[in-house]
């Protein structure tokens, strides 16, 4: 399992592969378009770079690191010769089925192929491909690099093996994993999207500032994050995806707050466009 690919190099894949590559995986980090995988290079260095400064890691870590990551725009030439593919692209199911028959022709015939998504059907997707029993979804949590839980999702035909091979990657990232049977949404995706939602609806309809709802809950509930940060931090795009993805699943409870909507209309997609619930610097701080 030393050698995995990461097709993606946003927000998800580029922790990703820095969270591999922290712990012994060489990592071939695959995007499209070369400014975005620029992009993941300089911030991945610049995330282990504070590593070192905060005296987490060393510099000989932190160089060992970087040469183990390896940029590549051909998804052919980066998944052409690993054990694990994982992809990280964005929550369109037409765009995941594209990725899996590719890759299924691409890869070695022992090849373990995962998704990241946090609600689509890794049966789906696996259904795809001709080896249906060596598919399976790992979803990391956002900021993979510091989030400790992997969500290890089951398809329909997902072999023992598969499952196993899953875990042990997850052990090996230094990560936490949970077994989860295929349903929409998973675990926390289902929670995650109910709490966001209703914490929109109730500043849709005026009940708390957005400040004021994040606060209640952390203080008074205990969540690290308010639910109103955390989709900043996720993107409001991709919570939308989700939430639209669980409404046609699931059904009426689901249904995306118009709030939600609205702010993705207007191109407010959270921290990575600079204004969401919150607005925020350069640095994705709060202003």
């Amino acid at each position: 399992m030393e050698q995995i690919a990461v097709v993606g190099s946003g927000l998800m894949g580029r922790g990703i592969a820095l969270t591999a590559a922290q712990n012994g995986f060489t990592v071939q980090l695959n995007d499209v378009d070369e400014d975005t995988l620029q992009r993941a290079q300089a911030f991945i260095e610049e995330e282990l770079e504070k590593a070192v400064e905060r005296q987490i890691i060393s510099l000989d870590q932190k160089q060992q690191a970087i040469a183990r990551i390896f940029y590549e725009t051909s998804l052919e030439k980066a998944a052409s010769n690993v054990q694990l593919v994982i992809e990280a692209v964005p929550e369109i199911m037409k765009l995941k089925i594209e990725i899996f028959k590719k890759l299924d022709e691409y890869c070695l015939p022992h090849t373990i192929l995962a998704t990241n998504t946090s609600t689509m059907s890794p049966t789906e997707i696996a259904a795809q491909t001709n080896r249906p029993e060596q598919c399976i979804a790992m979803h990391f949590f956002n900021p993979p690099h510091k989030m400790k839980l992997i969500e290890i999702v089951r398809g329909l035909q997902t072999s023992d093996d598969t499952m196993a091979f899953a875990k042990a990657v997850g052990e090996k990232m230094n990560k936490q994993t949970v077994e989860v049977n295929e349903f929409p949404g998973f675990v926390t995706s289902r929670m995650n999207c109910l709490i966001g939602n209703e914490a929109m609806t109730m500043l849709m309809e005026g009940v708390a500032s957005a400040h004021d709802i994040d606060q209640a809950l952390k203080l008074g509930l205990n969540h690290p994050m308010g639910p109103l940060e955390l989709a900043d931090l996720v993107g409001l795009d991709t919570r939308l995806k989700n939430m639209e993805y669980l409404y046609q699943t699931l059904g009426e409870k689901y249904r995306p707050c118009p709030l939600l909507s609205k702010y993705v209309k207007a191109g407010r997609f959270g921290r990575k466009s600079g204004s969401g619930f919150y607005e925020y610097d350069e640095k994705g701080c709060k202003k």
